[in-house]
């Protein structure tokens, strides 16, 4: 046992599974009291780095502790953690109680504590009248309340929660995605989510570890994965973005004149300062579709030119989504993709418009990224 403020940390694990490498020597820890979300496509490794510190599975290379701990050769039973499953996984033939009860009578926790903690727990997910129903008497929803209260209610060290809102439908998922940041917050658990979800991750967490085919791409927070993304991999899988293979053109005070090679037009980059980008780098410059704006040919004045680059363009596709507009624009040869709020009317297939892109939107990757 050693002293640490992370409730996990994984130290080189990898796992395979025969020649297929599941995952790839992961470095990473969760603190103590963090909502940690374990994001990617479906096969990048997330639920096999879930399925390893639950201990349903063993890690081929590595160590794992909990709360400082190492937890290797420690079976499932013996790990105080809460896990909560796509498929509820709730006993169809015990009571609501007996359900949430369960895990404290298998501790042997006295009869009268069993029932104070699973009133507590069913009240913590606002449920407090239904311990003597049966799950198929509840909704999805209200099932899903049920297996967090079970995880909840034993007061583990860790929570584990494997893809748990996506059997659920829309609205119902962004109910339960309040509900369960409030309850984490509330109770203070370390909490490791495991979604493919963009919006669930960077809704919930205070730190966002990008996964793709077994690797870890990125670890930050919302703001850091989303705005400054790592790899292309990440500003492809995070919202959507224009990514770009150009050429470092100039330098222009503290921007880069950044040329892109399909069309060849000058776009004005602040760079970040964690790289030194000489003349005639090969680069690919990221542009979130949504940091790009759209305006009436001659609206965008020039008043801070050396901070933006103003393109002529026009509007060849509009996908209309209620309070804003995907836009589809060439710029020339180029083609983009731009998402505004709609003011109004949006702007028709046709229109011939500006666009504006900001240096501090742009983000520069080596060409070589992955």
């Amino acid at each position: 046992m050693t002293e640490t403020n992370n409730a996990v940390e994984l130290h080189g694990v990898v796992k395979r599974y025969g020649s297929l490498t599941a995952l790839q020597q992961a470095d990473l820890t969760v603190p103590e009291g963090n909502f940690v979300t374990f994001l990617g496509p479906s096969g990048c490794g997330k639920t096999t780095t879930l399925r390893m510190i639950a201990g349903l599975i063993e890690p081929s290379a590595g160590d794992i502790y909990i709360r400082g701990q190492r937890v290797n050769d420690v079976p499932i039973h013996r790990r105080n953690l809460g896990l909560v499953f796509q498929n509820y996984a709730l006993f169809p033939h015990k009571t609501i109680f007996d359900n949430v009860a369960f895990g404290l009578k298998y501790r042997k926790v006295p009869k009268q504590e069993r029932a104070r903690r699973v009133r507590e727990a069913l009240a913590l997910v606002r449920l407090p009248d239904v311990e003597d129903r049966m799950p198929s008497q509840l909704s999805g929803g209200q099932q899903q309340r049920i297996a967090l209260a079970r995880a909840i209610v034993i007061e583990p060290d860790v929570l584990l929660l494997d893809e748990p809102l996506s059997a659920l439908d829309a609205n119902l998922r962004e109910e339960m995605r309040v509900e369960l940041k409030h309850i984490q917050r509330e109770l203070g658990i370390a909490t490791i989510f495991v979604t493919h979800d963009q919006s669930e991750a960077l809704a919930l967490s205070d730190r966002v570890v990008v996964m793709n085919q077994g690797s870890i791409e990125q670890v930050g927070s919302p703001q850091e994965v989303y705005n400054n993304p790592a790899t292309e991999f990440v500003a492809g899988f995070l919202g959507h973005s224009n990514i770009l293979s150009a050429e470092i053109a100039a330098q222009a005070g503290d921007t880069l004149k950044v040329r892109v090679k399909q069309g060849g037009q000058d776009i004005l980059v602040a760079p970040r300062q964690d790289h030194d980008w000489a003349q005639g780098t090969h680069v690919r410059l990221v542009m979130r579709a949504e940091n790009l704006l759209l305006a009436e040919q001659h609206d965008l004045v020039a008043a801070d030119a050396a901070n933006h680059t103003v393109l002529n363009a026009q509007v060849t596709a509009v996908d209309y989504q209620g309070q804003a507009a995907r836009y589809f624009v060439n710029v020339g040869d180029l083609s983009l993709q731009v998402i505004n709020p709609i003011d109004r009317q949006p702007f028709a297939e046709g229109a011939n418009v500006q666009l504006r892109v900001r240096a501090q939107d742009c983000v520069l990757l080596p060409h070589a990224s992955t």
